[in-house]
């Protein structure tokens, strides 16, 4: 299966019919020691800290000060923001920000302001009791994932255009690891720093140990800000300033658009499609995860050390190997081969729902899922940046990144239904079938021909 030469320069360099030269075993992997890869792995760790904060560490936080689930479960929408980012994504894309813009340039000034956010609405939160009232604790949620969206949408322009196509499986690669990083610390972390803050021998909720992890998530936002100030700004590509408003906005909001459908005309629909559905199989099985989990009987103790800690270590190890071998071998190649383990591994928790509770077992189910998903994680996010034009950047990676979870997350949300109804093992082997798809579309985007227009 050969590999389009324009799907692999369309993002970041003006197409060549010059073939780039294989990089061998041995620059592959200090690609990783390079700068831009240790900067990329800091900021990850930046935009990983805030998910969870508002997700999942959040829920444990508010039932433990005894809220119930149905507004546990409502809260979650918070999580929308992501989502929905390519909305403001223009503005990231084209809008300074006064004085900040001027002094550090388009993407870090994006970058640090976000990150400032995500650092004050973090304290707001720790600051807040859920059992004096929710509003504070809900608004302070919401500036954390609206900011931390913003700084995805900058960070993910910024990496971009840090470096070549080549370098980009390295950079994703990178940047999943500081991300799973942060979610190790902001998971785990977390729950160990405020079990460390409680009284000795207490028993009841107390907001204080609380109030003491979710500071220190803030302070260790400082981990990006420093990365933004010691970082270089990517080259400044000069914009033609708008005459009228309806100018930017036809600039900032149908130009990104439209540049990717003159450039990539029909098989444009093809591209979106196999956006649209890449991530199917793990996302829709996620989400029944962890009750699968408790239902097989399986404690909390084995849960967070099987799948929070060692799971996100297979994950960082299957990124590695993505990127490694996504530089070696293309990135069509390594397309394929994620898509088809994430689907085959899903057929692994079936057999597990037939096998019961070992925790052996488990082990082995979460490091061949794990390790998959990193895999086609790496490959995606290099597939994704190689379709961006670096004018439109931001914006075009924003809608990208948005539009491969809102299917799955739509048929996610029947998830719990389709188990009720059939089972575990014949939902994990559903989901299975749902890669079928994926499958196809990637072969069909690898023998197509992609005629770029020029940029």
């Amino acid at each position: 299966m050969t590999e389009p030469a324009t799907i692999a320069t369309a993002g970041t360099v003006p197409e060549s019919t010059t073939p780039e030269r294989k990089l061998s075993w041995t620059e592959s992997i200090r690609v990783y020691l390079e700068p831009a890869s240790l900067r990329m792995l800091l900021l990850g760790f930046s935009a990983g800290l805030p998910l969870l904060l508002v997700l999942g560490t959040l829920s444990f936080w508010l039932r433990e000060a005894g809220i119930n689930r149905s507004t546990i479960g409502h809260l979650s929408w918070v999580g929308l923001a992501y989502g929905f980012k390519w909305v403001w994504s223009p503005l990231v894309d084209r809008m300074p920000i006064p004085l900040l813009t001027r002094a550090l340039g388009r993407r870090r000034s994006w970058l640090l302001f976000s990150q400032i956010i995500i650092m004050a609405a973090l304290v707001s939160m720790a600051l807040s009791d859920p059992q004096m009232g929710l509003s504070p604790i809900v608004w302070s949620a919401l500036a954390v994932a609206f900011a931390s969206a913003t700084q995805d949408i900058a960070l993910d322009a910024y990496r971009i255009e840090s470096a070549d196509t080549a370098h980009q499986a390295a950079l994703a690669a990178t940047y999943q690891t500081g991300y799973r990083i942060a979610m190790i610390w902001a998971g785990a972390g977390v729950l160990w720093i405020a079990a460390r803050a409680e009284t000795a021998g207490a028993t009841s909720y107390e907001q204080g140990a609380w109030q003491t992890a979710y500071m220190a998530m803030a302070a260790s936002m400082l981990v990006g800000v420093l990365t933004v100030f010691l970082s270089p700004e990517p080259v400044h590509r000069v914009l033609a300033p708008a005459k009228n408003a309806a100018e930017w906005l036809k600039g900032a909001l149908i130009a990104p658009f439209a540049d990717f459908i003159s450039r990539y005309r029909w098989q444009a629909v093809l591209i979106l499609a196999l956006i649209a559905i890449y991530r199917i199989s793990d996302v829709v099985m996620g989400i029944m995860a962890n009750p699968f989990y408790v239902d097989l009987g399986y404690t909390k103790d084995e849960v967070a050390l099987v799948t929070k800690v060692y799971g996100v270590v297979m994950t960082l190890a299957g990124a590695f190997v993505g990127g490694v071998l996504s530089m070696r071998f293309g990135v069509m190649r390594i397309l394929m081969l994620g898509a088809i383990l994430s689907a085959a591994t899903n057929l692994l928790f079936a057999w597990l729902a037939a096998h019961g509770h070992d925790l052996t077992a488990l082990i082995f189910v979460i490091s061949a899922d794990n390790l998959s998903s990193g895999i086609a994680s790496a490959a995606f996010i290099a597939y994704l940046s190689s379709l961006t034009n670096v004018q439109y950047s931001a914006t075009q990676y924003a809608l990208f990144s948005s539009m491969m979870l809102l299917l799955p997350k739509f048929l996610a949300g029947f998830s719990g239904e389709f188990v009720d109804a059939f089972g575990y093992g014949e939902f994990f082997s559903a989901t299975a079938l749902l890669g079928v798809p994926v499958i196809l579309l990637i072969w069909l985007a690898s023998r197509a021909k992609m005629h770029v227009s020029p940029r």
